[in-house]
């Protein structure tokens, strides 16, 4: 099994993405690479801890390569628009990929290349070393799961799911 730590803007909406392909065991959402321990969700949107929304993915390598996550991730937000995706707009919804070794460092490089070469933006996702991680409160884990008729979840994540369902069928996990 390994990690792959992922922040592409509100952590609702990438933790359900994730947790669909097949070789993902888990996903946690969280929040990585400020400076307080254990914040929690009202610090964060405060926006001066430093901490990012992210989602911490268990994978098998064996099943669904680390490649495979970067190019989702990619896929699945937009990587030039710094602090922001679609109306989430703060710190705290950067583009931010924190690698847990050289391996993944360097695989992270390669793909940001590849995608910045398709598009005309700069890509502004940062590359971080691993810091600490720190899980969510439990009112956030798999909230698009537990909240489908949430209005944020209707307007915002279940169209997102559509597409991400579309455009990646050949990795969803068997039902």
């Amino acid at each position: 099994m390994q990690q792959a730590i992922f922040g592409g803007g509100c952590f609702w909406c990438q933790e359900p993405v994730f947790r669909a392909l097949d070789g993902v065991l888990d996903v946690l959402p969280g929040y990585c690479g400020g400076s307080v321990p254990s914040p929690t969700y009202q610090q964060v949107c405060q926006q001066d801890t430093g901490h990012i929304e992210v989602n911490q993915i268990q994978f098998d390598p064996a099943r669904i390569s680390y490649r495979t996550l970067l190019e989702v991730f990619f896929g699945t937000h937009d990587p030039t628009t710094p602090n922001r995706q679609g109306h989430d707009v703060g710190p705290q919804y950067a583009s931010v990929i924190f690698y847990q070794d050289d391996a993944q460092h360097a695989e992270a490089k390669a793909v940001v290349a590849e995608v910045q070469a398709l598009l005309p933006d700069p890509v502004c996702t940062q590359l971080r070393a691993a810091q600490p991680f720190w899980p969510a409160e439990s009112y956030h884990q798999q909230y698009y799961q537990q909240h489908p008729e949430q209005g944020y979840c209707q307007v915002v994540i279940a169209p997102k799911m559509a597409k991400f369902r579309q455009r990646y069928a050949n990795l969803l996990k068997q039902a």
